[in-house]
């Protein structure tokens, strides 16, 4: 494969490639103020003004300079009076809506003394330079629940946008981010609700330094505090979704030093903050880990690169992202595919998954992210109607539609228009034919793969082909890697241990392998080994679900993980779900559990790893199935008020609400057929 170098980029990294520690610890600080006054010190050498401000007269002041420098116009007193307080300090208005401000409102109408109107930023996206940092500290605010005294803010044009919390070294960072919690819940809101504007918070010991915005996982309820203004009662913020930060190789980044000389390096604290942030659909705001923004930029910078150099069209215009399953690939996908329609020469981006279940989930994770973001289709009619239409510039397909789409259509425009093809989980299932086709018809393309299981060349003509290609050979360079035990490490999923536990004793003097297979699979699915591994699952369930384990603050326990179990074939899932059924009622324990199997379609040859669509076509089952199906779905609508039945479109239907209520942790066990395993994965799990 020939190889081409960079000789330019004009884009300055968000994460620095590789950081090496600086000589210099935070542990030659030992108590908050010295700490606080270094920091301080740093910000200043990388750019930002300190500014003495302790009020919130003064903040507000030093809010209308900053915008009028940002915009070059100067308010009148009666314009900034109107102005701030219907558009900034609006009192109706909160954490939620002041976020949608930053994020996606931030050019707000100025209605003048002369009657016209004008735009004002309040934060400048696309020169991010232009944006003014300043610093100020112990800022102190007497209106709330109590008086507060906040110990360092970095103001963005005025707005307080980045606030940190500092502890004596020694002292765990959980109290910074608890005394953060207080202030959310007491002061924040309080005087004029500025503080409300912050995105991300910074917590630090010294020792150690974590990130995290400022509505994760939060509700946020309305109360009146009795001056007629209403304010966030309540945030619930989890410790847990707080992150390193890190370099491109994932080296944490964890002292206090070192992160300052990084994360808030001026082009990184505002890329994050005007590029790198997701305000979701469900009213969350969600910040960028260190990986997701280097692989997107990295995507990013070799769409720009291999434009440049004319070789579009060709495998050194992609490459491949591995990440590792339950790290955020849908995330970071949605922001590689939201950012590159951005690019003005790109026209589509084509998001391909190869189940039409994948297809549906994904649509909804888009839909979360930002709502219509994407267009999904339900045939390949509706795909072309895409492909033609130029407002469409996110979509979502299936390889096997897209695939149709070619067979149907030899020649046609879109093949000679600069699109992107992002191909999700990019396994076996995109090496074959159809991925072949794709490439062959397209002229002006850019390939890029998203895998946690990439295919290297010890193992890539496994699986009956010997053609079959790694992953490089399919999509490209690999252009960033985020493993498994990089996500142990940095706590981003949950750590996993694998129990053995034999179930079946061999008889001795057996030679024969085919009677012990014969053997073995009539014993493992006895009623009385079934009786035995269910009574061994309700047992352990709590314990291997950890739900002895976290308790809320209140002391109670908590639902923990809930869980999937996979078994051989429709008879003996439908014996363990009778079994479970009896033994949970004989208990009286409060579990949830469901089933999901289908006519198994998909068991033709998939030497190319080519899977059929998932069959949604329940006729193929043979009667007992069929019953068993029935039985189990009437279950599920007794337990959820639901109506589904086993017709194509009733399952269909119980499809998608049972993928939607196992991700909500309201079913506790999924029992799956191995066959359907290849669509429902286990990453809908909270396990």
């Amino acid at each position: 494969m020939s190889t081409y170098n960079i000789v330019l980029s004009t884009n300055e990294s968000t994460v620095v490639t590789e950081y090496e520690p600086q000589t210099k610890r935070s542990d030659a600080y030992q108590s908050e103020a010295a700490l606080e006054a270094a920091f301080i010190k740093m910000l200043g050498e990388q750019g930002y003004e300190y500014v003495t401000i302790h009020s919130p007269d003064a903040l507000i002041a030093n809010l209308r300079r900053q915008l009028e420098l940002l915009n070059n116009y100067q308010f009148t007193d009666k314009e900034w009076d109107s102005f701030f307080k219907s558009k900034i300090a609006n009192a109706n208005e909160g954490i939620v809506e002041k976020t949608r401000k930053i994020q996606e409102d931030y050019v707000q109408n100025l209605t003048r003394e002369n009657g016209t109107t004008m735009n004002i930023s309040l934060i400048d996206k696309k020169n991010i330079h232009n944006n003014r940092l300043q610093v100020i500290n112990q800022y102190e605010e007497s209106a709330g629940k109590h008086d507060t005294r906040y110990d360092v803010t970095i103001l963005v044009n005025g707005l307080p946008l980045v606030h940190v919390e500092l502890k004596r070294r020694g002292v765990a960072i959980k109290e910074a981010f608890n005394q953060i919690n207080r202030y959310q819940r007491d002061s924040f809101w309080a005087g004029c609700g500025l503080y409300e504007y912050v995105q991300i918070f910074v917590i630090s010991n010294g020792t150690f330094t974590k990130y995290y915005s400022n509505t994760t996982r939060a509700s946020h309820i309305k109360e009146n505090d009795g001056t007629g203004r209403k304010h966030s009662k309540k945030t619930s913020n989890s410790f847990e979704f707080t992150s390193y930060w890190a370099d491109g190789n994932n080296k944490v980044i964890a002292d206090l030093v070192d992160f300052t000389k990084t994360f808030f390096a001026k082009h990184t604290i505002l890329n994050i903050l005007t590029k790198y942030c997701v305000f979701t659909s469900e009213e969350l705001l969600l910040v960028m880990r260190p990986y997701q923004i280097v692989a997107t930029e990295r995507i990013l910078n070799r769409i720009e690169v291999s434009t440049n150099y004319k070789k579009t069209g060709t495998i050194e215009a992609g490459g491949y992202i591995w990440h590792t399953t339950g790290s955020g690939k849908t995330l970071t996908s949605f922001k590689t595919a939201q950012l590159a329609t951005g690019l003005p020469y790109i026209e589509k981006v084509l998001f391909v998954v190869d189940r039409k279940d994948l297809d549906y989930q994904t649509i909804k994770e888009y839909d979360r992210f930002e709502k219509g973001a994407a267009n999904g289709n339900k045939s390949t009619a509706v795909l072309q109607r895409q492909l033609e239409d130029s407002t469409s510039r996110i979509i979502v397909t299936t390889i096997q539609k897209l695939d149709v789409f070619i067979t149907k259509n030899k020649s046609h425009p879109i093949y000679s228009k600069h699109v992107v093809l992002v191909f999700d989980e990019c396994h076996r299932s995109q090496f074959g034919q159809m991925h072949t086709n794709i490439i062959k018809h397209f002229k002006n393309y850019h390939i890029f793969g998203f895998t946690g299981t990439p295919i290297f060349a010890i193992n890539a003509g496994t699986g009956g082909n010997p053609e079959l290609r790694t992953t490089e050979q399919a999509f490209g360079a690999k252009l960033h890697t985020y493993t498994i035990v990089d996500a142990i490490n940095d706590g981003n999923v949950l750590p996993f241990r694998i129990d053995y536990i034999n179930t079946i004793k061999q008889k001795d003097n057996k030679k024969d392998k085919q009677v012990s297979a014969i053997d073995t699979e009539e014993a493992l699915a006895s009623q009385e080994r079934i009786s035995e591994v269910v009574k061994y699952i309700l047992e352990h369930f709590d314990q291997k679900t950890m739900r002895n384990s976290y308790y809320s603050l209140k002391g109670q326990r908590v639902n923990g993980f809930n869980s999937m179990f996979a078994v051989s074939s429709i008879p003996v899932c439908k014996k363990y779900y009778l079994e479970l059924k009896k033994q949970i009622a004989e208990q009286h324990r409060e579990l949830t559990i469901a089933t999901i199997f289908s006519f198994a379609a998909n068991e033709a040859d998939t030497a190319d790893g080519i899977l059929d669509d998932e069959s949604f076509d329940t006729d193929g089952l043979d009667q007992t199935s069929r019953d068993f199906l029935d039985m189990a779905i009437k279950d599920y609508n007794k337990i959820f008020k639901t109506n589904f039945d086993t017709s194509s479109k009733g399952f269909q239907d119980y499809y998608k609400d049972l993928s939607d209520k196992v991700k909500k942790r309201e079913v506790d066990l999924l029992i799956v057929v191995n066959m359907f395993l290849t669509g429902f994965d286990a990453t809908t799990l909270n396990t």
